[in-house]
C-alpha cells in the first residue's frame, strides 16, 4: 500500500491541534462545551482552514435539520400522551424493581433502534424516561445512560438501524469500480445481514448496563434527587383521597334526579363527584348549582364497592368502563394537586362555596389542610385562611393558568402546558407515516422528519411557539459548530494522513491485529468526525488492507460500518448530544461509565463478524 502519497503540511498541523483542544476541553471542562464547540468553529475560519461558505453550513446539515425534526416530532408524541402510556406500560411490566427498569429500558429501545436513525429513537424515549423518573425517583442519569447506549448498539441490527449502515452499500458499490482484475465483485448486505452482530451487541450492552455500570455511576449521579410527582398513594395516605374513577347514569327511579350537584354531594353516602354530562354537554369540576336530571352521566371518584352500593341505594346505572370521560381523566391532561394560599390572597376569610371555582376556575377543591387538620367533608362551607393547602382536581391547564393570579402556590410537579391526548392518532399517525417514508428515502431524512414536524404544526398537535420551544438549541449550536471540523480533517488531507500513517504500520500485522486496528481507528474517527464521515474515510482502506492480507474485503467494510457507531463519549453522536442536558452530564463521566464499554466494542466487533462471516 502506498503511504507517501500525502505530506504533511501546516494546515493538517493546525486542524489536528485544534482537535486535540476540543478533546482536551471537553474532557477537562474548563470551559463550557457549548462554548467550547463555537470557539473552534471561530478558530476554523480565523485561521482559514474552511473556506467562509463551508464555515456555517452545519447549521444547515442534514444531520442537525434531522435532529431539529425529531424533537418536535417527539415533543408531540409527550404532550398527546403517547410515551405516558409507554412509561405506565414499563413500570407496570418491571414492578418499578431498577434492574428490570434498566433491562426494559435498555432492550426496548435497543431494539426500536435497528429500525429508526437514532436520533428519532432517542427523541421519543427522552420524554419516557423523565416520566419514569419522575414516577420511581430514580435519577434520571442513571435510565439514560443505558437507554441512549442501547440504542447505539440497537442501530447494528439492521442495515437501516445507524447512517454508517446505511451509507455502507453505497460505498461497497463504489468500492467495485476500484478493485484490481480478477478480485470477486462485493454483494451488498440485505437488511438483516447484520443481525447476528447487532444483537450480540445489544446483549452485551444491557448486561454490562445491568452489572457494571451501576458501580462506575459517579456519586453526584447516582444520588441525583429525581422529581417526584404526587402518587395517588400520597394523597390516599395525607388525606384519605382515593378510589378509581367511576361513570353513573342516572335512572328515571333516582332520588337524584331535580337535585342539584350541590344537594347530591350533601348526602352521607355520595363519593367524589368530579365531572358531569348533561344532553351533549359535559364538563370536569360541575358547578354546585347544576341540575341533575334523567339520563345525566355523573363522573365519580371512589372505591368500587362504595360507589356500587351508592348505585345501587339510589338507582343509578354503573358502567364498566369510562366511556364519556376517558379524554377528561387522562392523567396527561387532568389529575389532583396541591396548592398554599399565600398572605395576601383574595381566598383568605371565604368559605369555598363562596369562591365559585368549579364555575369560575373549572376546579374542585377535594380536601384542605390545616396544620395536622385535614378537612375533607365539610369543605364547601370551611372558610380559608392564609397558609391553607388546598388539594385541586381539574385540567392542568386550567390550574396552571389560575395560579398566575398569585392566590395560590401550585406545590405539585404538574405539566403546565396544555395537554392535547384527543391529538394522540393524529400524532401516531404523521410521525409513523414521517418515519415509514425516512426508512425507504435514507437520502431524504431530514426532509421526511421535517415533513412529519410540519405535519404536526398543522393539525393542531403542537403550535409553532411549542415546537420552537421544544428544541434544544444547546445541542443544536454545539453538533452545527463541530461538523466543519470533521470537514477540516478531511480537506486538509489530516484524516487521510493518519489512517495511511497507521495502515503503514499495520502492514505486516497478522490478520485479526489488522481488523482491530480498523476497528480501533474508526472508532476514533467516529468521535472526532461523525459515524458518516468515519465510513467513508475507512471503507476504501478497509478494502484494501483485506486485499492486502487475503482477508474477506465485505467482512472488512462490514468492521467499519459496524465500528462508526463506537461512539458513547461526544457530541458528534446527535444521541450523546440530546441526554447530556437532560441527564445533567460533564464530559467526564460518558468517559468513567462508557469508557470499558467502548474498548469492549472493539475486540466483540471482530470476534461477531468473524463468527457470522
Amino acid at each position: 500500500m502506498d503511504t507517501g502519497t500525502l505530506i504533511f503540511t501546516t494546515d493538517m498541523l493546525l486542524v489536528l491541534s485544534l482537535l486535540l483542544f476540543t478533546v482536551v476541553m471537553f474532557v477537562g471542562e474548563w470551559i463550557r462545551a457549548d462554548i467550547v464547540a463555537p470557539l473552534v468553529l471561530v478558530l476554523l475560519g480565523i485561521l482559514g482552514l474552511v473556506p467562509s461558505e463551508e464555515l456555517f453550513s452545519g447549521f444547515s446539515s442534514s444531520a442537525v435539520l434531522a435532529v431539529i425534526a425529531t424533537m418536535i416530532m417527539g415533543a408531540g408524541l409527550e404532550r398527546t400522551g403517547v410515551m405516558a402510556f409507554a412509561a405506565q406500560f414499563i413500570i407496570r411490566l418491571s414492578a418499578g424493581i431498577e434492574n428490570r427498569l434498566t433491562l426494559l429500558l435498555s432492550a426496548i429501545p435497543g431494539v426500536v433502534s435497528g429500525f429508526l436513525q437514532n436520533s428519532v429513537d432517542i427523541a421519543l424515549w427522552l420524554p419516557v424516561a423523565s416520566r419514569i423518573s419522575t414516577r420511581t425517583g430514580l435519577p434520571l442519569a442513571k435510565l439514560l445512560f443505558p437507554v441512549a447506549c442501547c440504542i447505539i448498539l440497537g442501530g447494528s441490527l439492521t442495515m437501516v438501524g445507524s447512517s454508517s449502515l446505511i451509507v455502507l452499500n453505497d460505498l461497497i458499490v463504489s468500492a467495485n469500480r476500484n478493485l484490481p482484475s480478477g478480485a470477486r465483485a462485493l454483494e451488498p448486505f440485505p437488511m438483516f445481514a447484520v443481525a447476528p452482530v447487532g444483537l450480540s451487541l445489544l446483549l452485551v450492552g444491557i448486561a454490562y448496563f445491568i452489572f457494571i455500570a451501576p458501580r462506575l455511576m459517579p456519586e453526584r449521579l447516582r444520588t441525583q434527587a429525581a422529581k417526584p410527582a404526587r402518587p395517588e398513594s400520597y394523597f390516599s395516605k395525607a388525606y384519605g383521597i382515593e378510589g378509581d374513577i367511576h361513570e353513573l347514569v342516572v335512572t328515571a327511579d333516582s332520588p337524584l334526579v331535580g337535585m342539584s350537584v350541590a344537594e347530591a354531594e350533601s348526602l352521607s353516602d355520595t363519593p367524589m363527584i368530579l365531572a358531569i354530562k348533561v344532553g351533549s354537554e359535559a364538563r370536569l369540576a360541575p358547578p354546585s348549582d347544576q341540575m341533575i336530571w334523567v339520563g345525566t352521566v355523573l363522573g365519580v371518584m371512589g372505591a368500587r364497592e362504595e360507589v356500587q352500593l351508592f348505585a345501587q341505594n339510589k338507582v343509578l346505572n354503573l358502567r364498566p368502563r369510562l366511556r364519556e370521560f376517558a379524554d377528561f381523566f387522562n392523567p396527561a391532561r387532568a389529575g389532583i394537586a396541591e396548592a398554599v394560599v399565600p398572605p395576601g390572597s383574595r381566598f383568605i376569610g371565604k368559605m369555598a362555596s363562596e369562591l365559585r371555582m368549579r364555575k369560575r376556575l373549572g376546579l374542585s377543591i377535594l380536601a384542605i389542610s390545616r396544620g395536622e387538620q385535614v378537612i375533607t367533608g365539610p369543605v364547601r362551607e370551611t372558610a380559608i385562611r392564609a397558609g391553607d393547602c388546598l388539594v385541586f382536581h381539574g385540567f392542568w391547564r386550567d390550574l396552571a393558568q389560575s395560579a398566575e393570579n398569585q392566590d395560590y402556590v401550585v406545590v405539585t410537579d404538574i405539566p403546565k402546558q396544555e395537554q392535547r391526548p384527543h391529538k394522540l392518532w393524529h400524532a401516531l399517525a404523521i410521525f409513523f407515516v414521517a418515519i415509514g417514508f425516512a426508512l425507504y428515502s435514507a437520502d431524504q431524512l431530514a426532509v421526511m422528519l421535517f415533513a412529519g414536524a410540519v405535519g404536526m404544526m398543522l393539525v393542531g398537535v403542537l403550535s409553532v411557539e411549542e415546537a420552537y420551544s421544544a428544541v434544544n438549541w444547546k445541542t443544536v449550536f454545539m453538533l452545527a459548530s463541530l461538523i466543519p471540523l470533521s470537514f477540516a480533517l478531511e480537506t486538509t488531507g489530516a484524516a487521510p494522513w493518519l489512517i495511511q500513517q497507521a495502515m503503514h504500520y499495520l502492514g505486516n500485522m497478522p490478520d485479526l491485529a489488522v481488523q482491530l486496528s480498523i476497528v480501533a481507528l474508526t472508532s476514533f474517527f467516529a468521535m472526532v468526525m461523525s459515524n458518516v464521515g468515519a465510513t467513508v474515510l475507512m471503507v476504501p482502506l478497509a478494502i484494501n488492507a483485506a486485499l492486502a492480507t487475503g482477508g474477506n474485503p465485505a467482512a472488512y467494510a462490514l468492521l467499519v460500518g459496524v465500528a462508526a457507531s463506537n461512539n458513547f463519549f461526544t457530541v458528534t453522536n446527535p444521541v450523546i448530544a440530546m441526554i447530556m442536558g437532560p441527564g445533567g452530564y460533564r464530559t467526564s463521566d460518558f468517559f468513567r461509565v462508557c469508557g470499558p464499554l467502548t474498548l469492549l466494542y472493539i475486540p466483540l466487533t471482530v470476534l461477531a463478524i468473524n463468527l457470522f462471516f
